[in-house]
């Protein structure tokens, strides 16, 4: 009995997963029943009645199968095998060759011998869990009462996240109302919640790209962050705009229903805008805008699984992507100076006008960004129209900086002070010397990223000469090393027998 329970349950296990055809790689809920030849190979009936039709009608100019001559050994030609050959080969040279893979088929044609496809190695196919068909009354994959509040996401938020706190209320809000609308049912009265996929928009290092991986490892749903720069239109070199969705399909293990209730970040959104004074074709600008609406908006779509490019070796599935959340980020170069340009209208003539330098040096002038200027910059109306939440970070200043790199849950002191634990020796910083550092990152004007190349040239010889020495107890970062007016001030363990011999 306990046998019997056991095989019942392995194939309860294997018909949880689907099968694929092996000629064209699209499983079995799209072509319908499929013909199993050997045990790990199945063909569907579209690709079969097609190999059979070739074989009939001849392949490549040939004549048709059952026209061809076949030569038996002594020579002379017979047609469908109806002449019996004088030399047939023995039962010992024939299980021989059936032991090498090849046989005979009996009563059919002579001296033709097949291979036997099972005994040579096969790509394996990824193993994909059947889509749960869904009932008009489908419960909902989360819970309402697992989705934290917006302020609790936000609190959570800034543990990892310093500043930037109307970017992340915004998102906190954006994602809070995403997951009711996925678990809320269509009423009586017939409303349904639109989607609100997010825009991004920051100077570079600012945060956006930590901060929708620190919000989907909170929410511990699937998440894929892709590039935009790859992407280009169906038919060229280059990613196709479906391989965002089967990036979030192996972010969530192949599981179908999973990935739809994910995330999708796609990074440098502004480096498809439409290119201007283009006289060539704009494959990789407004053409991968125009691809990308069917996906923002919600619809069906076939993407292979394993592979980020559609290919005969990769099978295929289905994901509806109306419950996947968008998050569009991009640096937006030179969108300031389009900015400016509206604000600055009014300053020509008249007593009552602004000064033209008055936005000259404000660092956060995308916060008065409107879709009129997304539009100018090349993006097309269809596409931010699309996005409808916009979220704008600030540029990060020099007590931003400094907060970093010491508030965090991980921040890059920490970790430097956790490198130097594992040696036995206590990591200090002063505070001058935090500012210091802070200043020679915000001169590289590449944001948060500048903090840890900054740290890295100053804890380079620190961290070569520490382990030398097994005496150091402290290091402590002045601000006059960060300036290279000094050195690290330096103490020594206390030697116990040293305090013995002075007392």
């Amino acid at each position: 009995m306990e046998d019997k329970f056991e095989t019942n349950n392995e194939n309860n296990n294997e018909n949880e997963y689907e099968e694929f055809c092996y000629i064209c790689r699209r499983p079995e809920s799209v072509v319908g029943k499929l013909i199993r030849l050997q045990p790990n190979l199945c063909v569907c009936p579209d690709c079969m009645q097609r190999t059979l039709d070739s074989f009939s009608k001849g392949m490549n100019g040939m004549p048709p199968f059952s026209d061809m001559m076949f030569f038996p050994q002594d020579g002379n030609p017979t047609q469908n095998g109806n002449q019996k050959q004088e030399n047939p080969e023995s039962d010992d040279q024939q299980d021989e060759k059936a032991k090498n893979g090849f046989h005979n088929i009996a009563g059919g044609f002579p001296n033709i011998q097949f291979l036997n496809l099972g005994e040579f190695g096969m790509p394996e196919t990824p193993r994909v869990k059947k889509k749960k068909v869904k009932k008009k009354q489908v419960e909902p994959v989360l819970d309402i009462h697992s989705i934290p509040a917006p302020h609790k996401i936000k609190a959570s938020l800034d543990e990892y996240v310093v500043g930037q706190d109307q970017a992340k209320k915004i998102i906190s809000v954006a994602v809070y109302n995403h997951y009711k609308r996925i678990m809320s049912k269509v009423e009586e009265d017939g409303v349904e919640i639109e989607k609100s996929n997010m825009l991004m928009l920051g100077p570079t290092g600012s945060g956006k790209t930590y901060l929708v991986r620190t919000l989907a490892r909170l929410l511990d749903v699937p998440l894929a962050i892709t590039d935009a720069t790859a992407l280009t239109e169906a038919g060229y070199v280059g990613d196709d705009i479906e391989s965002v969705v089967s990036k979030l399909l192996a972010a969530a293990d192949n599981d179908v229903e999973k990935a739809e209730h994910g995330i999708i970040f796609i990074d440098e959104i502004d480096k498809i805008a439409k290119k201007k004074n283009s006289h060539q074709r704009d494959v990789s600008g407004e053409s991968v805008q125009q691809g990308m609406l069917k996906l923002l908006e919600g619809a069906e779509v076939e993407v292979p699984i394993g592979a980020t490019s559609k290919n005969s070796f990769a099978p295929m599935t289905t994901v509806d992507t109306s419950n996947i959340l968008f998050i569009c980020g991009g640096a937006f170069p030179d969108l300031e100076d389009i900015v400016r340009e509206r604000l600055n209208k009014s300053a020509s003539i008249g007593f009552v006008s602004n000064l033209k330098d008055q936005y000259a040096d404000d660092e956060n002038i995308l916060q008065q960004v409107k879709t009129e200027d997304i539009r100018k910059f090349g993006m097309i109306p269809e596409f931010i129209g699309r996005l409808p939440v916009i979220c704008v970070l600030d540029a990060l200043s020099e007590e931003m900086l400094v907060r970093i790199l010491s508030e965090p849950r991980n921040a890059i002191i920490k970790q430097y002070q956790k490198l130097l634990q594992l040696d036995e020796v206590n990591l200090q910083f002063e505070e001058d010397a935090l500012y210091a550092i802070a200043r020679k990152a915000k001169e590289e004007k590449v944001g948060a990223r500048a903090l840890r190349s900054v740290l890295e040239e100053y804890m380079l010889d620190i961290m070569y000469e520490i382990p030398k020495d097994d005496n150091i107890g402290t290091v402590t970062i002045t601000a006059d090393y960060i300036e290279n007016h000094g050195m690290p001030r330096i103490e020594m363990r206390s030697v116990p027998q040293l305090e013995d011999k002075k007392s």
